[in-house]
């Protein structure tokens, strides 16, 4: 059943529209912050707002208030606004500001219904064609509205139609897979093969096998000629994930197939050529590996025609609870469950968490907590995470407060990624002094932020 949030202080009217909207699972809400509160929870398509409301009810100045927030948080909800019948001003004002239509008092009820199922109507058509536009973008399953993620994106989206080699950089959990089928998919070769191995997974003696295939009689227990990974993907897109790990005596052999586009297999002579796309993959630092001779350098320079770095999760601000929602969503999906939201305090605890195992970690508590959740909202504890108490009486997160210690912390997190983790240079964009800095890191209780 679709959900209506009715934002209205009248008691009498909020009895008329329930009468009126049988259709509906109607949230009500008699002030701004149960309002906001209700839109967070559980995001309803559809809004109808009076714009009277206290603490000053005989102004339009909360409504407005109220509308320039929801339009904020949740910009493709249909907002119909409820206005007196000589306020016309207020009600083109509000229009301006993005509400979706308004009406006048005295309520109809049979207008209004109308109003509401073409608003309900429209939002549907909405996220139908956005589904759309995500199914023909490959790109469209990399979740997240943060600059960094967006520029990564951008530069993946970029090179994906030029057959080059590429190297993705980015600690354990932050998607280099999902790039590097977004590259493949948005490529020439996107009909062709995706191929991925883990270097990192296979032991060393059986790796150059799985890679290059292996001759009839090359070993014991080689009872057939095999095909290796690099010609099952020929055609297609070969991604080497943890290539950092890939030891020195097979680099070589990589190295001459990547210049020269043929392979020979364990136990072969001859030579086998392929095409194939490679997109390679590491979290760790190849140019440190590279002077201490644990990887070669000419290969280094080799897989890294385009390098492209995606950022860890507690760099990416606000893309947290974008995340959570879309994982909540997910497995709602798949474990037929019916778990609305967040409560408050689950939502602190997210955008607190440092996520050390980024987007893998994050998936795997949604996964756990939709599971075990018992009520119809996630809470911190059904997170894993204890420390955080929910209120009871439902307060929202807009105690000015929390929204500047809130502003602060995103700030200094997004500033330290921006200067590369450099906290002399996080300083200087911050426009504060180092001990300064020093003392907001601590103050925020920012542990991941070392001194560098």
């Amino acid at each position: 059943m679709d959900k209506l949030l009715i934002v209205e202080d009248d008691l009498g009217i909020q009895k008329q529209l329930k009468w009126g909207l049988p259709g509906y699972e109607l949230l009500f809400a008699e002030d701004r912050q149960k309002a906001i509160s209700q839109l967070r929870r559980h995001e309803p398509k559809v809004v109808t707002l009076d714009l009277g409301l206290p603490p000053d009810p005989a102004n339009a100045s909360e409504g407005l208030a109220i509308l320039s927030e929801i339009m904020s948080l949740a910009p493709n909800t249909k907002v119909i606004v409820v206005t007196g019948n000589s306020d016309k001003a207020n009600a083109l004002k509000a229009i301006e500001l993005g509400a979706y239509d308004f009406y006048q008092k005295p309520i109809e009820m049979e207008t209004l219904a109308i109003i509401v199922a073409r608003a309900f109507h429209l939002a549907k058509l909405e996220e139908e064609y956005r589904q759309l536009q995500h199914a023909g973008n490959p790109f469209g399953g990399i979740i997240g509205t943060s600059p960094n993620i967006q520029k990564a994106c951008k530069l993946a989206e970029r090179i994906a139609k030029a057959d080059i080699t590429t190297l993705l950089l980015g600690e354990s959990g932050t998607g280099k897979e999902v790039f590097a089928k977004a590259i493949h998919e948005a490529s020439p070769r996107a009909k062709g093969p995706f191929v991925a191995i883990n270097c990192a997974s296979i032991p060393d003696n059986l790796l150059e096998s799985e890679l290059f295939g292996y001759e009839k009689g090359a070993f014991t227990g080689a009872n057939k000629t095999t095909k290796g990974k690099v010609e099952f993907a020929n055609g297609g897109t070969l991604f080497l994930d943890e290539i950092g790990d890939m030891p020195l005596n097979l680099q070589a052999k990589m190295l001459r197939f990547l210049q020269e586009r043929v392979i020979e297999r364990v136990g072969g002579r001859a030579e086998i050529p392929v095409n194939v796309r490679v997109i390679c993959a590491t979290h760790r630092d190849l140019p440190e590996m590279s002077k201490k001779e644990e990887f070669r350098e000419d290969l280094y320079f080799r897989i890294g025609e385009v390098t492209i770095e995606i950022p860890p999760l507690r760099d990416r601000s606000g893309d947290v609870v974008v995340l959570a929602k879309h994982f909540l969503n997910m497995f709602n999906q798949e474990f037929s469950q019916n778990v609305r939201g967040f409560t408050e305090s689950a939502i602190q605890a997210l955008m607190a968490h440092p996520w050390s195992g980024n987007i893998r970690e994050l998936q795997n508590k949604l996964k756990s907590a939709v599971i075990i959740s018992d009520n119809n909202m996630i809470t911190a504890e059904d997170l894993g995470f204890f420390d955080y108490q929910e209120n009871p009486n439902e307060v929202s997160d807009l105690n000015l407060k929390t929204v500047r210690e809130r502003a602060e912390s995103e700030a200094i997190r997004t500033a330290y990624a921006q200067a590369k983790h450099n906290i002399s240079r996080t300083a200087e964009l911050l426009g504060v002094t180092r001990p300064t800095l020093y003392s907001l890191i601590e103050k925020n209780n920012l542990t991941d932020i070392k001194s560098s």
